[in-house]
């Protein structure tokens, strides 16, 4: 395989995830709730809030040239135009230790969390929620931007109508929707919204707010530091029809056709993938037969990679850079395997004149992984829940490898 020069080779976090008692966030609220969609709280998490530098230097120990992470919106703003100045440091620290350790800083603005405050007044539904997320990226970007080497505001705004395609059984929309039912109630507010538990009938009105949220904040980025580039992440199957394309293009306009024409205003799109999907003319296809399946219940398909990398820049006509890709299962033997045959396929797209900046492998280490909390991993680094001792695993020092083959500074 062959990558150009400057190739960004990372890995890929989030706060929430990692970061442990993000208590001021909607999500921690919404783990504490009865009826909870979550199986378990976020709690401790890695803590990583207390051992970033620590993750960071692991990170470059790897011969990795870029690192993203996620500003948490609730630290930085615990109450309605309140910004924490101990927070912002705290996020400008390890910008400043990325460049410090020749690591290019791939900054998160919004990862799925926001404040409590934010979903009390209905999320994304609010009509002053594009002002208020960009008034919140504007006092990130004067205090730290001038280090970031790359601005995503959002991550994943179409995940929730992706995972209506996905065959998710009806009774998780249910505890869904008795989840914000209990939020709502708890917070003593009319609705309570968050961005990774959503309901059907708001998909349409909740990607307008965040449409315009990301339009908002880009505007609000760019006149901080007019040079940096900015855009979001879109997560992106490879979906295939078998035979009749009619259901697969029906899918590809409800859940990836607005946001490729909003990233074609951008820098650069954000493309996450971890599944392919075969359709024909009745819907979802079964895996096919004696397939190895990840945890999400799909089967492992290393080429799904290039194949969504391709067509998401076919349809924005804007640079690719791969935010995050993985497996989601606990026998490492079969991340090592997929890895480099993943790998081998974006190459291909790259030699096809396909522009990809970078790959950024989702994750650094076994973290929370939202409503399924603990029990899936997807990391190259195992962590102990009592000590939270990162220890790497085979699939680690194989992109290790592959990145000290061709990585270059960025």
């Amino acid at each position: 395989m062959a990558f150009p020069a400057g190739f960004l080779w990372g890995v890929a976090t989030s706060g929430h995830q990692t970061e442990g008692f993000n208590t001021a966030s909607d999500t921690w609220f919404a783990e504490h709730v009865s009826p909870t969609v979550f199986r378990e709280p976020s709690g401790a998490a890695c803590n990583a809030y207390e051992m970033w530098a620590g993750d960071v230097d692991r990170v470059a120990a790897m011969g990795l040239n870029a690192f993203r992470f996620s500003v948490e919106w609730a630290r930085v703003e615990p109450s309605p135009g309140t910004f924490d100045e101990e927070a912002l440091a705290h996020y400008g620290a390890i910008v400043d230790r990325c460049r410090a350790a020749g690591l290019a800083p791939i900054v998160t603005f919004n990862h799925m969390t926001s404040p409590h405050w934010f979903a009390a007044r209905g999320g994304w539904l609010d009509d002053e929620a594009p002002s208020r997320f960009a008034a919140y990226c504007r006092a990130v970007t004067d205090s730290f931007g001038a280090g970031i080497a790359f601005a995503v505001t959002l991550n994943e705004p179409n995940l929730p109508q992706l995972l209506s395609w996905s065959g998710v059984p009806s009774s998780v929309g249910d505890l869904e929707r008795a989840t914000l039912t209990a939020a709502a109630r708890e917070a003593g507010v009319p609705r309570y919204r968050l961005a990774n538990v959503m309901l059907p009938e708001d998909f349409g009105a909740i990607a307008d707010g965040m449409a315009a949220g990301h339009s908002a904040a880009r505007a609000a980025i760019k006149a901080a530091r007019p040079e940096l580039p900015v855009g979001f992440r879109l997560a992106v199957a490879d979906d295939q029809a078998v035979g009749d394309d009619g259901v697969r293009d029906q899918k590809r306009s409800q859940v990836y056709a607005r946001w490729l024409h909003l990233a074609s205003a951008d820098d650069f799109l954000g493309v996450q993938n971890y599944e392919r999907f075969r359709y024909d003319a009745n819907g979802l296809l079964p895996p096919p037969s004696g397939a190895p399946l990840n945890d999400m219940g799909s089967d492992v398909y290393p080429l799904s990679l290039a194949n969504a990398v391709r067509y998401a820049h076919a349809a924005s006509g804007v640079p690719i850079l791969v935010t995050e890709h993985g497996l989601a299962h606990d026998d490492d033997r079969l991340r090592a395997a997929f890895i480099p045959a993943a790998l081998d396929g974006l190459s291909d797209a790259v030699r096809d004149g396909v522009p990809v900046l970078g790959y950024l492998h989702w994750t650094l280490m076994d973290n929370f992984e939202w409503t399924s909390g603990y029990g899936m991993r997807l990391g190259l680094h195992e962590v102990d829940r009592a000590t939270f001792t990162r220890t790497p695993k085979p699939s680690a020092a194989v992109y290790a490898a592959i990145a000290r083959g061709n990585a270059s500074a960025p």
